[in-house]
């Protein structure tokens, strides 16, 4: 008697479960449903499709050595059977049937199961405003979605783009678009891109896109778009850009509908409600991947974070365990990494906002560094930001934002986190040291090193947004540079006095003891040096700017 799975959605989690599935268990009779023609495709090269970095379509859906996972493919070699261009109608969990249509041919039929697995992914969301449905509007979602993208595009009468959503794919689509030398816009209605960072990290990020030519517009909501048959125009509060192509990249919802309309529990980001075992409110059935929500690790709630690494993850324990096996999947910190332009940026844990809505006492810093020793060649700079538990010394999150290596910096700290590791152990982490991969204090123990000088009270730091506000209500304090003139001369800080670190001991009566300072550098050692220096000679009402002018993400005043 043979066993019958079927997988409804064959992308990522989807194939993820079948094929392992028949691993499993030899006899197991699978049948992937899905909707679409292409199969487990890599969403997350899309943008890298379309600028023209993956040169062929078909890297997206084939194996390393180039073989196409199609139906012949998935049955030759995974012993799965698929059927695309399908879309399935319904659930009848009584029965335990999927009723199924053909898209091309009409022809309706139920397929039997005794476990079902539901892949079923997410759906790009649309904004509710008029003019969504004229011509060069897209959402990125497909291999579709891109192969009309790129028709447009290479059609060589595009000049001008607006992506409306500063998230991930958001900023992912303007260097894609920016790389096909177009000249493009982004529209983000929040108050500033990748709110899954804090701001002063976010808008690091936005200075960059500005340097390289790339529109930011945040706190800017669209109302319309305009255009005949195609688009010409995004009209937003207050402002209109030209557009010839737009891209929705708002965000995506969780694909539930096929469960709830079964009666499935869905949760309250709208994803389907699974256990540790990836198992739904009914015990035959199973769901995997963007459709569902999951445990944050840190608090211990349900979240919605849709990535390809996840879902893949995913549909393995749901193989597993329909398949008699016992695994567990213990939930996701939100670890993510996107490229922007030149710059890396990364982030694991929960963000200091996220964290004090936990209900964490917080303490932050923000460190530059850089990736690997400043002597060998290439070497570039990288600024983190720790949070922990000001309680118990927990690192509860860490972000990332370089030219360099970010990415092994965030991951090291995905292990730290899932173990509950305190910023002293942070500390004296053994971590890999050789010249061209780091310094023999690497970024990340210096962060650290930082972030236990705050808690311990050897130093008292500020963030550079919060200097930003003093400066503009025209707080009275003295804000003090101790770089060099040269530094001074290249990138300068409106209302700050430049006393040079090594002058400082000769000159300290000129800093007037009677109002609050706030000391910086070119990354804020040597303002904690200065730190030192004014609380030796009597000042009691000393801060260090955090990060320095390298994490000063506002503009700043160059000498001609």
């Amino acid at each position: 008697m043979q066993f019958k799975v079927v997988v409804i959605g064959g992308v990522a989690a989807g194939l993820k479960a079948a094929c392992k599935t028949v691993r499993l268990c030899s006899e197991a009779e699978v049948t992937v449903i899905e909707k679409g023609e292409i199969l487990s495709y890599a969403g997350c090269g899309l943008p890298y499709f379309i600028s023209g970095v993956v040169k062929k379509r078909e890297e997206l859906f084939s194996t390393p050595i180039g073989v196409a996972r199609d139906p012949q493919f998935f049955e030759a070699v995974k012993k799965v059977k698929v059927l695309n261009r399908t879309e399935a109608l319904s659930i009848d969990r009584k029965a335990k049937t999927v009723l199924i249509r053909h898209l091309e041919s009409g022809e309706e039929r139920t397929v039997p199961y005794d476990k079902l697995v539901l892949a079923t992914g997410a759906d790009a969301i649309v904004p509710p405003v008029a003019g969504v449905d004229l011509g060069n509007v897209f959402t990125v979602k497909s291999v579709d979605d891109a192969d009309r993208i790129r028709a447009v595009l290479d059609g060589g009468a595009v000049r001008k783009a607006v992506v409306v959503g500063g998230g991930l794919i958001g900023v992912e689509m303007a260097e894609s678009l920016a790389d096909c030398a177009l000249h493009v816009s982004i529209v983000e209605r929040l108050p500033r891109i990748l709110p899954m960072l804090d701001p002063e990290m976010a808008m690091l990020v936005e200075k960059h896109l500005q340097m390289e030519g790339i529109s930011v517009h945040t706190d800017t909501a669209v109302t319309a778009l305009e255009g005949d048959q195609s688009v010409s125009a995004v009209v937003c509060d207050g402002l209109r850009l030209d557009a010839d192509v737009v891209i929705l990249a708002v965000g995506v919802r969780p694909a539930a509908g096929l469960a709830a309309e079964a009666g499935l529990e869905i949760g309250p980001f709208g994803g389907i409600g699974v256990d540790e075992r990836m198992r739904t409110s009914d015990p035959h059935i199973f769901a995997a991947g963007d459709c569902v929500e999951v445990k944050n690790i840190l608090t211990g709630q349900r979240s919605f974070v849709p990535l390809g690494s996840t879902a893949n993850k995913q549909g393995r324990v749901a193989a597993i365990n329909l398949t008699g096996g016992d695994e567990s999947f213990p939930g996701v910190l939100g670890s993510t990494v996107v490229k922007v332009c030149d710059l890396s940026v990364a982030r694991t844990g929960l963000s200091e906002s996220e964290a004090q809505t936990a209900g964490f006492e917080t303490v932050t810093c923000c460190v530059p560094g850089e990736d690997r020793a400043h002597y060998y060649p290439g070497s570039a700079g990288v600024i983190l930001k720790l949070v922990a538990d000001a309680k118990t010394g927990r690192l509860l999150g860490v972000q990332a934002v370089g030219a360099g290596d970010v990415s092994k910096r965030v991951d090291a700290c995905v292990g730290v986190l899932t173990g509950s590791l305190t910023v002293d152990q942070v500390s004296k982490l053994d971590l890999c040291y050789a010249p061209p991969y780091s310094n023999a204090l690497d970024v990340l123990i210096t962060a650290a090193n930082v972030l236990k000088n705050k808690m311990e009270g050897r130093l008292r730091g500020i963030g550079p947004t919060l200097v930003k506000e003093m400066l503009d209500r025209g707080d009275d304090f003295f804000f003090l540079d101790v770089r060099s003139p040269g530094e001074v001369g290249e990138a300068a800080i409106d209302g700050a006095v430049n006393i040079p670190l090594g002058k400082l001991r000769k000159v300290v009566d000129q800093v007037p003891r009677d109002k609050p300072v706030i000391t910086f550098c070119a990354v804020s050692l040597r303002g904690y040096e200065a730190s030192l220096i004014l609380a030796a000679a009597g000042h009691d009402d000393v801060q260090v700017m955090e990060g320095g002018v390298a994490a000063w993400p506002f503009a700043v005043t160059k000498s001609s």
